[in-house]
């Protein structure tokens, strides 16, 4: 698909319904992904009569970030388009890998948005990096739901992270920029072969046209089937509950015993959103390792970070515990 204005708004459109007058803001890196999806979005902001605002962060890895990052925002000044800088602290860059970079990354721009009341978060991954993000998963032994990687939409600590570029390839986005002669500068941490996301960028580039699209279509289909998959999953466990309020789930022990145990875990984790609307991570570790505690005849009770499981005659009860 082609990226243009047109096609990003019934893009858009089709994904989400917002309310009047929206106040948007979009991650920026300075890169030729989020400089698109800025200007994009400075267009559609006009068309419903929002505000916009660029965030952009100073990841204080390499000496020239901070200067790249004022650099940024004042061409958005001359851009007229509003920008705010955030600096990760020295402290916070320890292992100065990919991974804390994306965590400190989030952790500023999601403050932001919580202390400012906004609903959303933009932010400019697109198709390639979800074929990334796929492969990197697969090859870490990931299960099904894992496979299906970034969602167009999603929630990240009660903030909504929208994605409008997941549709449109690298490609797309060049194009996009050159027709519109958009500027960007290029992260050389993106070529760094140290990185599992770069060399996994480097080898999909080598790959020819046909293997490359038989990975496209493995992971299509995925994507496709993922919506039924997770209704499955939350069917299996609403046939398996015999009573829920706000403080409590109670299951039918003899029948939860019977699933397979990546079922049990699924349906486990579908519980601890229930409590913690996905603010923390379980580990697929201490989840199993509940089943197997709970398929074992001396089971009791059990803590699973916050959430109490205990057994009471031919039943199981899940809480959160009161802090």
């Amino acid at each position: 698909m082609k990226l243009n204005q047109k096609n990003f708004i019934n893009n858009l459109n089709k994904f989400i319904t917002f309310e009047n007058k929206p106040i948007v803001p979009v991650a920026v890196s300075g890169g030729p992904d989020s400089m698109a999806l800025l200007f994009l979005m400075k267009e559609w902001i006009k068309k419903v009569d929002g505000k916009l605002i660029a965030l952009i962060v100073n990841h204080n890895i390499r000496k020239e970030s901070l200067t790249e990052a004022n650099a940024i925002a004042n061409f958005l000044k001359k851009n007229k388009i509003k920008c705010k800088i955030f600096t990760v602290r020295k402290k916070k860059v320890q292992k100065k890998n990919m991974s804390e970079s994306r965590s400190n990354r989030y952790d500023l721009l999601l403050n932001y948005c919580t202390k400012n009341n906004l609903i959303y978060l933009f932010v400019a991954h697109h198709q390639d990096d979800n074929i990334e993000t796929y492969i990197n998963r697969r090859v870490a032994g990931s299960d099904f739901e894992g496979l299906g990687s970034m969602d167009f939409i999603s929630k990240k600590n009660n903030i909504i992270l929208v994605r409008p570029l997941l549709n449109f390839s690298k490609n797309d986005i060049l194009n996009y920029n050159t027709t519109k002669n958009i500027p960007f500068i290029q992260d050389p941490t993106n070529l760094n072969l140290n990185y599992t996301r770069s060399i996994i960028r480097h080898s999909l580039k080598s790959l020819n046209k046909k293997t490359f699209d038989e990975i496209k279509s493995d992971f299509k289909n995925i994507k496709s089937n993922m919506v039924l998959y997770k209704i499955m999953i939350s069917e299996v466990l609403l046939k398996n509950i015999i009573s829920i309020n706000k403080n409590y789930i109670e299951i039918n022990l003899f029948k939860f015993k019977q699933f397979d145990d990546l079922i049990l875990e699924k349906l486990i984790k579908k519980i601890y959103i229930f409590f913690y609307n996905e603010l923390r991570f379980l580990r697929s570790s201490k989840t199993q390792n509940l089943i197997n505690q709970i398929k074992s005849k001396k089971f009791k009770v059990f803590n699973l970070k916050g959430m109490l499981i205990k057994k009471v005659d031919n039943s199981l009860f899940f809480s959160k515990i009161s802090n």
